[in-house]
């Protein structure tokens, strides 16, 4: 990303994770004819794609089951097909042609959800994906991402773009705060230590939840209370040393995201402490039922009770417990 440094970090990723992640697939298929840009009419790749590499780009119109399926066969024939959708309608519309097509097989497809969590609020909750984690994360072979942050969207998609099985990149779709000022390492399957801690740790995936764990932390801080903070971009393969480590070491864990309770990252928390060194978890997610509101994403979150605040006081629950 040499050339790319010439712009600021801070210019070069102003813009959405979606728009970060759309450069940088033109980027890449630019050097690499395998890579295919498939939409289901998301609306801005016909602009931004099909131009530049008409030849790489198709277009299947909304037809998201069959966009997976098309992504599969163009997968067994050679190709690294990028297949992009919403993240409520890959999880759930096209949830058994990933399992059977895509996962089953092992095929290098990358789905590509874009507004993940609230962050299509402003549709109202046919368009929430808050259950697409725990979905897909059951897929053996599947691969699970969920950046931070712009600059990492593009740490991430040029990580696994010659990963050899299928990827699921969650993303959403309003430019979100920044966690990185710099450039890091990005590992993937291993989680980013973004804060250092000793008295409790929260853990965290996603561009707000990621930015409420800081805040929270901080917030903390003038508690006198030591919070680590993990950001955990891959939910699997799952980083179960560092939850393992963080259990032992601060021996409280509070988790938060912007996903059903049930089956999310909260989830797979208490799998790794349930059967390495169990200690107390409070999950911060949204509650078990629909949420029909229309609004924005960080109002959405702040009515389910996903926020800054809400990780706060479920440390302050446990250092009172």
């Amino acid at each position: 990303m040499t050339a790319a440094l010439e712009q600021t970090w801070a210019e070069r990723y102003a813009p959405s994770t979606r728009e970060v992640y759309r450069r940088t697939l033109l980027e890449l298929a630019a050097d690499d004819p395998r890579i295919l840009c498939l939409d289901s009419d998301m609306g801005g790749l016909d602009d931004l794609f099909a131009p530049v590499l008409l030849e790489q780009y198709v277009n299947v119109g909304i037809a998201e089951a069959n966009l997976v399926s098309v992504a599969a066969g163009l997968a067994s024939t050679g190709f690294l097909p990028y297949a992009n959708t919403m993240s409520g309608f890959a999880s759930a519309r096209a949830c058994e042609q990933v399992k059977i097509d895509v996962a089953h097989n092992n095929l290098p497809v990358r789905i590509v959800g874009t507004h993940g969590g609230f962050s299509a609020g402003h549709y109202g909750p046919t368009h929430h994906a808050l259950e697409d984690l725990a979905i897909l994360r059951t897929l053996p072979n599947l691969t699970v991402v969920v950046p931070a942050d712009s600059a990492e969207t593009e740490y991430a998609v040029r990580a696994t773009a010659g990963l050899p099985g299928p990827l699921y990149l969650r993303l959403g779709r309003n430019p979100a705060p920044p966690v990185y000022d710099g450039p890091y390492e990005f590992r993937l399957g291993e989680a980013v230590r973004l804060r250092q801690g000793e008295d409790v740790t929260i853990v965290a995936t996603g561009p707000h939840p990621v930015t409420m764990a800081l805040e929270a932390a901080r917030a903390l801080a003038v508690r006198g209370i030591s919070a680590r903070v993990l950001n955990v971009h891959t939910v699997k393969p799952f980083d179960t040393a560092a939850i393992a480590a963080a259990a032992r070491e601060t021996r409280a864990l509070v988790t938060v995201e912007d996903h059903v309770l049930a089956g999310g990252l909260g989830s797979a928390v208490c799998e790794v402490v349930a059967g390495s060194c169990p200690v107390p978890v409070r999950r911060i997610g949204v509650a078990d039922r629909f949420h029909d509101s229309v609004g924005s994403e960080t109002d959405l979150l702040d009515g389910a009770g996903v926020s800054a605040r809400a990780v706060e006081e479920a440390v302050l629950s446990l250092r009172s417990a």
